[in-house]
């Protein structure tokens, strides 16, 4: 059974950077897309990036298109988004999502079959 776990949420001022990182474990992580999704409160599940089973091919939403980051070490089993200039808009708990195949296939959420529990992240003014 796949786990995955985020770390690196809390509270961030706006304009600074944030990092999460997702560790897997069990399954064959370099076999699958991954991505990070977040829900802000009151609104719905929003995707935020995703990357291919490499980390040569990467996506991103176009609310963080030019100040997000997202990468991979497929030796750590790790997947790690960095946001910079965060904007209170960005207050949300992030999740972090394994992809039923190499490349990323979608990203409505039903194309990932394993998520994290998720990790708060607050933007303060």
């Amino acid at each position: 059974q796949v786990q995955l776990v985020e770390s690196g949420g809390g509270l961030v001022r706006a304009g600074d950077s944030l990092r999460l990182s997702c560790t897997a474990s069990g399954g064959q992580f370099s076999n699958y897309a991954m991505a990070w999704f977040r829900r802000a409160p009151g609104k719905e599940q929003e995707w935020v990036a995703a990357i291919n089973w490499s980390g040569r091919m990467t996506f991103y939403a176009n609310s963080v298109k030019g100040r997000c980051s997202i990468s991979r070490d497929n030796t750590k089993n790790t997947v790690s988004l960095r946001l910079d200039r965060a904007e209170l808009d960005d207050t949300a708990v992030y999740y972090c999502a394994q992809g039923n195949s190499y490349d990323p296939t979608g990203y409505t959420g039903s194309e990932y079959n394993y998520w994290g529990q998720g990790t708060q992240v607050t933007v303060s003014s």
